[in-house]
């Protein structure tokens, strides 16, 4: 009975696992853009943090460098905010009915 019980938790552990590598690999494919002063800088990232695109409106070229900085700065951290709430999301099917300590996130 116990050897059962074993055996069906390590499939279970197993078939969680498989689909954990598709979702990370899905995650990869799936692009989030993030903007910032009123959409004059976006950076487009996936879910897996890598910066794609850096599109910088040529009328800030000539602006304050500081400014500019803080925009793309601003820009970035808006796009990782989202790529992080897409990536939960996606996971958490993947994570369904697995006790997790509050404030775990997956992928680790």
């Amino acid at each position: 009975m116990m050897k059962n019980q074993l055996a069906g938790l390590m499939k279970q552990a197993q078939q969680m696992q498989e689909n954990m590598k598709k979702a990370q690999d899905a995650l990869a494919d799936i692009l989030v853009d993030g903007e910032s002063g009123g959409g004059m800088v976006k950076i487009s990232m996936s879910c897996r943090h890598d910066v794609k695109r850096v599109t910088i409106d040529p009328a800030l070229l000539g602006d304050d460098k500081d400014m500019l900085e803080d925009l793309v700065a601003a820009a970035f951290n808006d796009a990782l905010r989202k790529a992080e709430a897409t990536t939960q999301e996606k996971m958490s099917g993947v994570t369904a009915g697995m006790p997790l300590p509050p404030g775990m996130k997956f992928p680790f």
